[in-house]
């Protein structure tokens, strides 16, 4: 069986190819059966890496690749210790990593288990409830207003059934359903006898035969092909790969030159010039880079899951807090994705109707500020007496949570008549529905016959233009019936347009002239006008902060959406995303007939592209691109699913998204909110801002180290230091310093820079100048050290002991420094970082036994210190804090 052929079957032949009864159902061991044969009915995440590659890949980095080298050629000269702690560095460097990145999947696959709906299917001729992942083909669905489609479905029985497929054809509006079969060559929107997975019922009821399950259904093919594209690297992966590969043929070079050096002018033996040649890259290989970008990413990644994003990989961490443009839609994610009616005409007179949501609270207000008694009001009464009645949704408590069953629209309307005190459950009992005609994109209005107190009464309620023209008379503001101002009523209307607002119209006649069925002919005359309602669906709070924010820090957001034009610029002028002056928005129709050449400068200047088709974002996220952006795109639908992965980073909502989405996406957000795109921006920037720290801070350390042991080669000076010194340093301290910065929190004005240039280098000239700085101060502090310990008598293993401590004093003063790069230490608080002043405390108490056990003065030959000794190491950290921070100041100065 395939979806593919299913929509042009009759509805027996479909049941016949099934082997399915449309009244018993599939038997409990035939659905056994089909679901061994065809397995659970999941999409699966493609493209997923093998547990075994992830690991391999940890050991492919360029600088790790010289330490493994580093640690075979120090094994051959028999040095085991050295070789096993270079080893042992390697392997906890590429563990975490692994487990990490683990951690991620295992994140998002819970999130999308969260996300599995239920199923009312025959089994054994009875109605029962099953979780969606057992459906089989063959089962025989039933589907309502409100529920997600579980499978591809072939129509068998509809009762005015509507389905938003807009996550898989991109039609905005809900396509009306209809079991006869179609023509073969029939093209998937317009296939009405289709139910296809993940689409959402917004109406009415159906009943059909499970075709396709799991991978076999439209979403599954949309999501093969997905996994076929290639995933873009990010400029945090570019940085690190041109910075590890400049740095490596630096450190080759200079070991090679050492070595040369040794051999050529000094004598030295090969196996002596090797031996310092290695530690000489040993010394200057961050060690902890790796294990750094590791760990700070993932604990971005810790830190944005406290705050609803979910991150699947990553460098999107880091890539967030480069964004210069975020792609937004606007339903659900800018706005609260609850239709609010907010406005209410009738009788000559408006109304203001407060509150936002689906609970039932708020106030209606006439030109005063104060409250208004809607029975007073009897034409406002009757217009949303008429939108209760004329209704077929529910708005239902739980927990304290309001919701709807059923359509947005239709809840709205519920909502509203609720806040003027008409209880659903009273009115329909007092005003029974005998009939109805269901709603038709075609004839664009609904009517419902009920029987009244005075005869029956049809209600209708629809689009101003299709009711207007069908009335004769109107409501004035005492209830009595008068002649119809059209004009009047159609510049209201044009109002509210222009505010963003969707209008719905509503009319009355009497019913007493309908004697069967409902039909279509009793409501196209002889209409009394009743009102309008003005809707919309309201801007989240949190969403216009966020926004403001995101702008502040020099990011642009552009709002994306399938909604109308008029709509969509209101609603951005409410965030605060277009203002008076910007360009206005372009619809989709206009999108199209733009071309690739002009594309990229009209995207770049536009803030609102409206009635957009999902294939149409690939085109702008492309078109930005092209201009230099990076890009963050949201979407939610299954065709959104290309341009999600064209993005530099994508970003799914975990709530209403597919799960193609979410397999597509490097972000899921569990709250579909905008404000947690800005809150995930905050903490890219600080995770970038902590690993140029962790940078900054270890290569001095490190080149200082080797720029010691090179002194002491060309000039031919006793070792201050040896190479088992080099690998105790730089593993403590890179341990117990370097990655305590990881855990710095974002600055307080990380939200007002300006987006970082991609193009500027990772290692830039200012952190050349601190790097030579610093390098210079421990190089000179060293040797004034170990000087100072040799003319007082001091063993030579003293005096390199004391050189070690100088070594470390440094490192310890200048990360204190690194807390911030560009503002002095005393402005940021000593104590917002504990870990990092519990990492030096580790530091000098290890120090402490490396210089006085004789355990560590026998294996690492050291030898205890004086007390003089630490006043001169005390001194040159100092010194090198003081002369860092002066700098800092110079340099802002400028």
């Amino acid at each position: 069986m395939t979806a593919t052929h299913a929509h042009h079957l009759a509805s027996c032949d479909a049941l016949r190819l099934t082997g399915a009864s449309l009244e018993f159902g599939l038997t409990s061991a035939e659905a056994a059966e089909r679901r061994r044969r065809y397995g659970e009915n999941l999409v699966k995440v493609r493209g997923g890496t093998p547990g075994w590659l992830r690991l391999l890949r940890q050991f492919t980095a360029p600088l790790v690749l010289v330490l493994i080298a580093a640690a075979l050629v120090t094994g051959l000269l028999g040095e085991w210790v050295d070789a096993s702690v270079i080893f042992i560095v390697v392997v906890v460097n590429a563990v975490v990593g692994f487990l990490q990145e683990s951690k991620a999947e295992h994140a998002l696959e819970a999130l999308m288990k969260m996300v599995v709906a239920e199923a009312v299917v025959k089994r054994d001729g009875k109605k029962v409830r099953v979780n969606s992942t057992e459906l089989v083909p063959g089962d025989i669905v039933m589907l309502a207003g409100g529920d997600r489609v579980p499978a591809d479905i072939r129509l068998l029985e509809t009762k005015s059934l509507q389905i938003d497929e807009s996550s898989l054809t991109g039609e905005s509006m809900p396509a009306s359903k209809r079991p006869d079969p179609l023509n073969a060559d029939t093209v998937l929107a317009d296939r009405v006898n289709m139910a296809y997975a993940g689409s959402l019922v917004t109406a009415g009821t159906g009943t059909g035969v499970v075709w396709a399950t799991g991978d076999r259904t439209e979403t599954g093919r949309v999501a093969f092909l997905i996994a076929e594209a290639v995933d873009l690297t990010t400029p945090l992966t570019r940085k690190i790969a041109r910075f590890s590969g400049v740095l490596l043929w630096v450190i080759l070079a200079l070991a090679a030159a050492l070595f040369a050096y040794g051999v050529l002018f000094r004598g030295g033996s090969v196996i002596e010039m090797l031996v310092a040649s290695v530690a000489l890259a040993v010394g200057v290989i961050p060690e902890g880079l790796p294990a750094a970008i590791t760990i700070v990413l993932a604990i971005g990644v810790s830190r944005m899951a406290k705050r609803r994003a979910i991150i699947r990989k990553l460098p999107a961490v880091e890539t967030l807090g480069c964004t210069t443009v975020i792609c937004s839609d606007k339903t659900g994610t800018l706005t609260q994705n609850k239709m609010t009616v907010q406005r209410v005409h009738a009788g000559g007179d408006t109304f203001e109707v407060t509150g936002t949501g689906y609970e039932p609270r708020g106030e209606i207000h006439d030109a005063t500020p104060n409250p208004i008694d809607a029975s007073t009001k009897p034409a406002l009464h009757e217009c949303l007496h008429a939108g209760m009645l004329c209704n077929d949704s529910a708005i239902i408590e739980k927990g304290g949570v309001w919701t709807i069953a059923g359509d947005p629209t239709e809840g709205a309307l519920l909502v509203a008549a609720e806040k003027a005190g008409l209880r659903h459950a009273a009115i329909h009992a007092g005003t029974p529905r005998v009939d109805m005609i269901p709603f038709e994109s075609d004839h664009m209005f609904r009517a419902t016959l009920h029987d009244h107190m005075e005869g029956r009464r049809i209600y209708k309620a629809g689009a101003l233009e299709r009711l207007i023209e069908r009335c004769t008379h109107m409501l004035d503001a005492r209830g009595a019936v008068v002649d119809i101002d059209a004009d009047a009523i159609r510049e209201v209307a044009r109002s509210f347009a222009a505010e963003g607002m969707r209008v719905i119209a509503f009319a009355r006649r009497d019913g007493s002239h309908v004697s069967g069925d409902l039909a279509h002919h009793h409501v196209s005359e002889g209409l009394t006008f009743l009102g309008i309602q003005g809707m919309i669906d309201p801007p989240r709070e949190e969403a216009i902060a966020a926004v403001a924010r995101c702008q502040a820090a020099g990011i642009r957001v552009k709002m994306i959406t399938g909604d109308h034009a008029v709509t969509a610029q209101a609603i951005a002028k409410q965030i605060g995303i277009a203002g008076a002056d910007t360009v206005p928005a372009i619809a989709g129709r206009e999108l199209a007939a733009i071309s690739d050449a002009d594309l990229p400068e009209i995207a770049d200047r536009t803030c609102v592209f409206a009635r957009v088709a999902p294939e149409q974002k690939l085109r702008l996220v492309r078109a930005l691109q092209s201009r230099g952006h990076i890009i963050a795109m949201t979407g939610d639908g299954v065709n959104d699913g290309p341009a999600l992965k064209q993005a530099d980073i994508g970003i799914a909502m975990g709530i209403t998204g597919t799960d193609v989405a979410k397999g597509a996406a490097s972000m899921v957000l569990t709250d579909d909110n905008f404000a947690t795109i800005a809150a995930a921006v905050e903490e890219g920037r600080g995770v970038y801002d902590n690993l140029i720290k962790f940078l900054v801070w270890t290569l001095p350390v490190s080149v200082g180290f080797a720029l010691i042991l090179l002194t002491s080669v060309v000039f031919g000076l006793t070792l201050p230091t040896l190479p088992v010194h080099l690998l105790w340093v730089n593993l403590t301290t890179a341990i117990l310093l370097g990655l305590m910065l990881v855990f710095e929190p974002p600055e307080t004005d990380i939200m007002q820079r300006p987006p970082r240039d991609q193009k500027t280098p990772i290692f830039d000239f200012a952190m050349f100048i601190r790097t030579g700085l610093v390098s210079i101060i421990m190089l000179a502090g060293s040797y004034w050290v170990f000087f100072s310990e040799q003319s007082i008598g001091a063993s030579i293993a003293a005096s390199r002991t004391a050189v070690v401590n100088v070594v470390v004093a440094v490192a310890s003063a200048y990360l204190i420094s690194c807390r911030s790069l560009r503002r002095s230490i005393f402005s940021i608080g000593f104590f917002t970082n504990p870990r990092l002043l519990l990492g030096i405390i580790l530091t000098c108490f290890l120090q402490l036994v490396f210089t006085y056990a004789p355990m560590m003065n026998r294996f690492l030959h050291t030898a205890p210190i004086e007390a003089s000794a630490w006043l001169r190491i005390f001194g040159v950290g100092v010194t090198a804090l003081v002369v860092v921070e002066i700098e800092k100041k110079l340099r802002a100065i400028r």
